[in-house]
């Protein structure tokens, strides 16, 4: 595990790359984030914000999603892929925060956890981006691959475990933003298959990097 000035140093140098550390997702309001999530899942960031301009215009109110006809959602959101169940808990989760949370995205994650086709990442995206909560961690691909080639867990693949290792050593002022930056090295330079180590400028704290080459 890296030490805290290690630690520091890699996230002054992705803030330094990444200054503004935002979400790639498009939204103006609180629900439209958390169902672009949910459009997101095994879909690209990019994908996603093609389709909301469509979705959130034909119903433009959390009440309109809530009596949307779960047919015609299915056919905004289709190219999004597994599009049927998407559609049946954005219509669901709209209907469960009007009854239930005055028609507002709840703000603790025990009442984001109940909402149709919300996990725990999601609930730390809305907490994390809407409600400015510290120290939340949102561990997707990126933050998981990238985390433990830095060596700054111990290399599961679990999201909840590297959650749990991050938030014991990230500021928790920065945590949130440092997830997105990850996001964001992640697709430009950090990759899966092959990373560009070359261009990286976190090489020198990196264990992948420092991993002793094959012959």
């Amino acid at each position: 595990m890296k030490s805290r000035e290690a630690v520091v140093s890699i996230v002054d140098a992705l803030k330094a790359l990444y200054p503004d550390g935002l979400c790639s997702l498009q939204y103006p309001k609180p629900h439209e984030l958390l169902f672009s999530v949910r459009l997101a899942a095994q879909c690209t960031d990019e994908r996603v914000n093609m389709v909301t301009p469509a979705l959130f215009s034909r119903f433009p109110t959390l009440d309109a999603l809530a009596r949307a006809d779960v047919r015609e959602v299915e056919e905004l959101i289709h190219s999004t892929g597994f599009f049927r169940a998407k559609a049946r808990d954005i219509v669901a989760a709209s209907r469960m925060m009007l009854e239930e949370f005055g028609g507002a995205v709840p703000d603790n994650m025990d009442d984001l956890l109940r909402l149709p086709g919300v996990g725990r990442k999601t609930a730390n995206l809305i907490l994390g981006d809407v409600y400015h909560v510290p120290g939340v961690v949102v561990a997707d691909t990126h933050c998981i691959r990238i985390s433990g080639r830095l060596g700054l867990t111990d290399g599961s693949k679990d999201p909840a475990k590297v959650e749990q290792q991050l938030r014991r050593i990230l500021p928790p002022e920065e945590s949130n933003d440092f997830c997105h930056r990850l996001v964001l090295h992640g697709r430009a330079v950090c990759m899966a298959r092959k990373p560009d180590c070359a261009a990286c400028t976190l090489r020198p704290w990196c264990d992948l990097f420092s991993r002793p080459k094959a012959e």
